[in-house]
């Protein structure tokens, strides 16, 4: 007796499958079936990505040779957990156990799509929510100048609620030093504050419970508060910050002297977002207003004072910009409404005869992107690949890469002005979830680094979790959610 099970339940139980899987067994099956209802609807079938970074991303998340063959010279592109933890019994490996890739294999599979479990409700928009490198913490921000530190391994708990000190506007970032003793914060300001997060009291009032520790980002001659902060990252050894600011550049703290060490006039507009390339510090990443992500290498950058290196691709500003870690491949938010996944062995050595292809008015923080724009491609576009669905406006929405751990980096997820969360399949394109729950635009998400869970926060306030399977409890019903809230628009 077979049962058959459609795509459609298989979304349902949470389990989502790649465009890669997909075609994959239609290849094998030799026949038709229906793509997903979670996934983006095409009248084409998609074309998968051929580009280094596909096999890389194979690499990562297939399982052990002897558990994908299913012929003499042919391998399964999808394998079941069935047969993963029959041949795990079996020592198909030859190790006893699975490897790191048999595990990427197994959980990649299964999409946090679950719930939304509610984990916090405020009546201030959410601009900040990530998890810390390890999972244990999570950190929420909010425009009303709470920060909220979670401890995810015991059940959520507040372990402690942060009131900024010297907040304009809004929180614009966080982060946290990689022993998890220090947290960052910026708004629109050049004063960055550095808070120790380690200590026993919960309640963090700026000089009144603990101190907050100003770091000065400006110079002599910037005459005071003339410029704001919209991204901070530590480095990995955590004696650095690298920031992007409203002044066009970019600027390096070094956190053991105390003193800013080096500042770049990186661009022609607000540097909306940066960070490290990978472990070593080396490389920076940069995204701007002017439409372009730079490549800085601060190993030769004294000598010439220029960039490496120019992507060209967006047609808008970049909003935000996640290193996949390996100091190649990173990919970018963008105000044209599309992700771009850039791989910097591509990029250019000039800028300045790729601007100026608008042909229209138009402003994010207000208006709708204009359709007549929405088929516009780059004549330049270096972009290895570009991928469409959700929304960019309004603020400055973040994109990650998934999970080198859980999912061998094989999704990428962003959140959108619609409301939603939105999932891709990397090498193929296809959206493989939407998450829908809140009310608002979802400036910012973060996937746990080992767990199937996702926490989304937006600006109606709510910080809810996103699971496979769940917690076991009921999800919060969106009508009780919100009934509770306050007007925030």
């Amino acid at each position: 007796m077979f049962v058959v099970v459609s795509e459609s339940d298989i979304n349902e139980m949470g389990y989502a499958m790649s465009r890669l899987e997909i075609d994959s067994n239609l290849c094998d099956d030799e026949k038709n079936t229906s793509e997903s209802g979670q996934s983006h609807r095409h009248s084409k079938p998609l074309s998968l990505l051929e580009h280094d970074i596909a096999h890389a991303t194979k690499l990562r998340s297939e399982p052990h040779e002897h558990l994908a063959k299913v012929l003499p010279g042919k391998r399964a592109v999808s394998v079941s957990p069935v047969k993963m933890l029959a041949g795990r019994e079996s020592n198909f490996s030859g190790r006893g156990r699975f490897l790191r890739t048999d595990c990427c294999h197994v959980l990649g599979r299964y999409l946090p799509v679950n719930g939304p479990w509610l984990i916090d409700q405020m009546t201030s928009r959410a601009y900040v929510s990530q998890f810390s490198s390890d999972g244990s913490l999570f950190v929420a921000g909010f425009q009303g100048g709470t920060i909220r530190i979670y401890d995810v391994d015991r059940g959520w708990k507040v372990k402690k609620n942060i009131l900024a000190k010297c907040l304009r506007w809004t929180i614009t970032d966080t982060t946290l030093s990689p022993d998890q003793h220090f947290l960052v914060y910026t708004s629109m300001s050049p004063i960055v504050q550095i808070v120790n997060i380690g200590s026993a009291v919960t309640e963090s009032f700026a000089n009144v419970t603990e101190i907050h520790e100003g770091l000065d980002f400006s110079a002599d001659d910037d005459g005071g508060y003339s410029f704001g902060m919209f991204s901070v990252k530590f480095s990995t050894d955590g004696r650095e910050l690298v920031a992007g600011s409203s002044d066009d550049a970019i600027y390096v703290y070094d956190l053991e002297r105390n003193k800013l060490s080096l500042r770049i006039s990186a661009h022609k507009s607000d540097v909306n977002t940066v960070c490290f390339a990978d472990e070593s510090g080396h490389l920076i990443y940069s995204g701007s207003d002017d439409n372009f992500c730079k490549v800085w290498d601060r190993r030769c950058f004294k000598a010439n004072g220029k960039p490496a290196g120019v992507l060209i691709g967006h047609l808008e500003g970049i909003t935000f910009i996640d290193s996949r870690g390996d100091g190649r491949y990173l990919i970018s938010n963008g105000k044209d409404q599309t992700i771009k996944l850039w791989d910097i062995r591509k990029m250019s050595s000039n800028a300045n005869c790729h601007q100026g292809f608008r042909s229209y008015d138009w402003d994010y923080r207000w208006m709708d992107y204009p359709p007549q724009a929405s088929d516009l491609k780059h004549p330049s576009d270096q972009s290895v690949a570009t991928y469409k669905g959700h929304s960019v406006l309004r603020t400055l929405i973040r994109c990650y890469f998934s999970p080198a751990y859980s999912t061998g980096q094989k999704y990428i997820y962003t959140g959108s002005k619609d409301s939603c969360i939105y999932v891709y399949d990397l090498v193929s394109g296809a959206i493989v979830a939407r998450l829908e729950h809140h009310r608002a635009t979802v400036r910012d998400c973060g996937w746990h680094p080992h767990y199937p869970m996702l926490v989304s926060s937006s600006w109606d306030g709510d910080v809810v979790k996103w699971e496979f399977p769940g917690s076991g409890e009921a999800p919060t019903p969106l009508a009780e959610s919100h009934m509770r809230r306050r007007h925030l628009y």
